[in-house]
């Protein structure tokens, strides 16, 4: 091959390493270092020292393991997805936003990323403000009203200090690794000062603790409760609920806002994917480090419940949060804890979070909004990133107090977990092939409960916050959609919507169709879409939600060709549909002649049901085609057309897909007796035909958004549609009402119904004799048939004795002339007409169309068998459309309407 295939470059650009860009930095975090430590020195944060006796204290132990079991179960479900989705592919940086947006497309990704990137500075606020509440009770700085304001400062200034710290060392870091390394000392010192809490519950003694007494604001007196050790009337007592208020916050608890201050001891199962583009080998990371992350903090959360239920006093829990510092071998130790793992905590929250503002700076999803966030250093640590996170984190701690932000917190992240969930969900149901994780303990019906669960959770803690977060998450969809530029990445809406289409389509059973829920499906036959953009726009309002398909035959073999040459053209063709601004498929076709390629594409096109039951053509007259892209230019984007500039070249003006116009002395490439076989061969495979002429100047917007001006002022009647169902072309036949002239009417009927048509009115014309005796029964008939057919027209009698007198005079004269020389005719032979009546006929037409129409439709007889006669069928189609303005010429072959419900 002269070119490398897609496969071959992805194997020399990734495998080993490949050829890695000079402006990435080296991954190199493993399981241990880059997932399993980030994610539990997270979890193990603020609730595991702080929170974890708040819990059982409200709640109860039952309570307090069930909020354990509906937690962990929600997070779960959510490792699940995380885990497959890491494993189907490279993960660059961002995390769960690399993951969701290249999975369900920019806008729900960028969207999603700003609230996980907001989830993330919150987080780290609680972690810190979790930080400031345990100094404070360290030294004993209280909160009454004497010294509120000293406090507050003071509380902020060690805010302030400590997120100082942190950006100092993620600003001066070499990378990411560097953190990961000194978070591993922090891991071992949380876990040191977690075995000594264990060994306490059996070392300790029975102790009073004393509690400050928070009973009034100003008050300092002391109060005293309990530790007993393992007492089975401490366990009886902490069993069941007992919800009191809060003395931090001051707000009565219950089981949804202490849910809310719990489930922040579970938001830490992303830490390592947010790490992603620092490891090694993302997809074999991450599965197993989150996981083995989730199932120790789940078993030390519920055992550290149940050890504090059976040897703890509820009043103790209620009334001190830090009393684990107060029952240890040697307090300190908890401190120490209690400062390793918020500080910690908040620093992987602020790498978290300041890695996804990257990613999401690096797609240019918001334009210039995050522009600042590109700056990196010259190792690719990203500084700028982290000074805005930081910034952010400032105005969060204003709130001041660690339970009032813990419901926002939780919100933003079930409302992560849920779109992570929905992304594994949404390739689940697409059934790609190209989405094939290594890890497979997932279905959709993990993902469908990890997306309830997480939904039901968020309405039930705060359901004004809940909506908040939803409809400023839709709020960026949006704006993403419209100003977001366009990306690569794939939209698994396509992949949803081709599996849905599949399916449906297979159910769509044609042995099934019924003629009361008949539509028009249109095969539109375009020669060259330059001179046709106004029938192009009328049939789209004629489809009736229908299918609509734009059909072209490209002269040629393949034989003769190096490759296919529709390719290059069909996104052209496209683009034009998206400039029309009309909705239809494009298929296009290479054939040896203009029949062939009718026949193939009436053959081919469509699936089990939806397949084009009529053919509309271009009429066949000696017209010159005019240009009517002319000034028009393809958009570099690929998505339509506009207004070319004019300082361009012609050259440039000129739309490159489609070929120029062929010129007056220039042969066209269908010959009459070819046209008018395609004709007869879609009636013989039985679809319906119908022939426009004199569209070449319709403009959609004269005949429907101007109106018609009376003396000076715009009427508000529609245009009106005049339709013809008699066979003007067989004076002979008696009666109107067959096959072809109840198609006639039909499609008059779905013009009118569709919106921008429905202020139009539509004229019956009945060509009668006058002294016919059955003109008043012929009227009635046809009135009757009308509302039957729930069709509104105004029906008009047309006199025409001095025109057919035409036809019989001539007719009369033939049959004695083939009596006298024994000629016989074939089938479907029309009566030899005369140009003499033809013209009357049009002049008839004429008479009776004012004011003038916007379109009329004329009855198409079918093609005679004898090919001879094709120039002469199609002579007198030409005479009696000539001049009518915008006309339709319709033969119908099936039935189309019914009178029965």
């Amino acid at each position: 091959m002269s070119e490398k295939s897609p496969l071959l470059h992805y194997r020399l650009t990734n495998s080993r390493g490949g050829r890695r860009s000079k402006d990435k930095p080296a991954r190199k975090l493993g399981v241990v270092f880059g997932v399993v430590v980030p994610t539990l020195l997270s979890m193990f944060s603020v609730v595991v020292f702080l929170r974890i006796g708040f819990v059982v204290g409200q709640a109860g132990l039952y309570q307090s393991i069930a909020m354990f079991l509906v937690a962990y179960f929600i997070i779960t479900m959510t490792v699940l997805s995380v885990c497959a989705i890491s494993t189907n592919g490279a993960l660059d940086a961002g995390g769960a936003y690399y993951m969701i947006s290249r999975a369900l497309g920019p806008e729900f990704g960028g969207s999603i990323g700003i609230m996980f990137f907001f989830a993330n500075v919150c987080s780290s606020a609680l972690y810190v403000l979790g930080l400031v509440e345990a100094v404070m009770s360290t030294f004993g700085i209280p909160e009454g009203k004497v010294f509120l304001l000293a406090s507050l400062f003071l509380m902020y200034i060690m805010e302030v200090f400590d997120l100082f710290l942190n950006l100092t060392c993620l600003s001066l870091q070499v990378g990411a690794h560097i953190y990961a390394k000194a978070a591993f000392i922090v891991f071992l010192i949380v876990t040191t000062v977690l075995v000594s809490v264990f060994m306490s519950f059996f070392i300790v003694e029975p102790i009073v603790v004393i509690l400050p007494d928070t009973s009034s604001l100003n008050s300092t007196s002391l109060s005293t409760a309990n530790y007993s050790g393992f007492q089975l009337h401490t366990l009886e007592g902490n069993l069941l609920p007992e919800y009191t208020v809060d003395y931090t916050t001051g707000a009565m608890m219950s089981f949804v806002t202490v849910f809310a201050v719990m489930f922040n001891g579970c938001t830490g199962i992303m830490a390592g994917s947010n790490m992603s583009g620092d490891l090694k080998n993302p997809s074999y990371s991450i599965p197993r480090g989150t996981i083995s992350a989730v199932l120790t903090t789940f078993v030390t959360y519920n055992l550290l419940s149940l050890l504090i239920a059976s040897s703890c006093d509820r009043h103790l829990l209620q009334r001190d949060y830090s009393f684990l510092g107060d029952i240890n071998i040697w307090p300190p130790m908890v401190t120490v804890g209690v400062y390793s793992s918020t500080m910690s905590a908040a620093m992987s929250n602020l790498i978290g979070a300041s890695r996804i503002l990257y990613a999401l700076s690096k797609d240019n999803l918001f334009g210039g909004v995050l522009a600042l966030a590109k700056k990196t250093s010259r190792s690719g640590n990203p500084w700028a990133s982290v000074l805005v996170s930081w910034l952010l984190i400032q105005v969060v701690l204003f709130t001041g107090k660690l339970n009032t932000i813990a419901g926002i917190v939780t919100i933003f992240f079930l409302l992560v977990y849920a779109a992570v969930n929905l992304a594994c969900l949404a390739l689940e149901w697409a059934s790609a092939p190209n989405f094939r994780p290594s890890f497979r303990c997932f279905t959709w019906h993990t993902c469908t409960l990890g997306i309830i669960g997480c939904l039901l959770m968020m309405f039930l803690i705060n359901a004004i916050y809940a909506f908040s977060s939803i409809a400023f998450m839709l709020l960026l969809v949006m704006l993403i959609h419209y100003l977001g530029p366009i990306s690569n990445w794939g939209y698994i809406s396509q992949a949803l919507i081709f599996h849905q289409v599949r399916k449906y389509l297979l159910m769509l059973d044609v042995r099934k169709d019924h003629v009361k829920f008949w539509r028009p499906q249109v095969l539109l036959m375009v020669a060259n879409p330059r001179s046709c953009t106004g029938l192009m726009t009328f049939i789209n309002d004629l489809k009736k939600s229908g299918l609509y398909v734009l059909g072209h035959v490209k002269l040629g073999s393949l034989d003769t060709l190096p490759s296919d040459p529709l390719q290059s053209s069909y996104v052209s063709w496209l683009s034009l549909v998206d400039h029309l601004n009309i909705k239809s498929f494009v298929n296009l076709t290479i054939a040896d002649s203009v029949r062939q390629g009718v026949q193939n594409l009436l053959f081919i096109t469509g699936f089990g049901g939806m397949r084009p039951n009529t053919l509309v053509l271009g009429f066949y007259d000696d017209h010159t085609p005019e240009d009517h892209l002319q000034g028009k230019i393809l958009l570099s984007s690929g998505h339509g057309m506009d207004d070319a500039s004019p300082s361009m070249e012609p050259s440039e003006q000129r739309f490159p897909a489609f070929p120029s116009l062929r010129g007056t002395e220039e042969p066209k490439d269908l010959q009459e007796e070819e046209y008018v076989s395609v004709i007869a061969d879609a009636v013989k495979m039985g679809r319906n035909v119908t022939l426009a002429r004199y569209f070449n100047h319709f403009d959609r917007e004269e005949v429907l958004g101007s109106g018609r001006k009376i003396r000076g002022h715009r009427s508000k009647t529609g245009p009106f549609v005049d339709v013809w169902p008699l066979n003007l072309l067989r004076p002979d036949t008696h009666g109107c009402v067959d096959v072809c002239s109840l198609f006639l009417l039909q499609l008059a009927s779905v013009l009118q119904e569709t919106r921008a048509w429905s202020q139009a009115r539509l004229r019956l014309f009945l060509c009668v004799e006058a002294g016919c005796s059955l003109k008043k029964e012929e009227e009635k008939k046809l009135q009757v048939m009308l509302k039957e057919l729930r069709i509104s027209a105004q029906v008009q009698m047309v006199a025409w004795d001095q025109v057919v007198a035409l036809h019989w005079q001539r007719q009369q004269e033939e049959e004695e002339a083939e009596r006298g020389d024994g000629i016989q005719e074939f089938p479907n032979t029309p009566p030899q007409l005369a140009d003499e009546y033809i013209c009357a006929v049009n002049s008839l037409i004429r008479r009776h169309g004012a004011p003038q129409p916007a379109v009329r439709f004329l009855y198409l007889p079918r093609p005679p068998a004898d090919t001879s006669h094709y120039h002469a069928y199609l002579h007198h189609l030409d005479l009696l459309s000539r001049d009518l303005g915008p006309t339709l010429l319709i033969h119908g072959v099936t039935p189309v309407v019914t009178t029965d419900f």
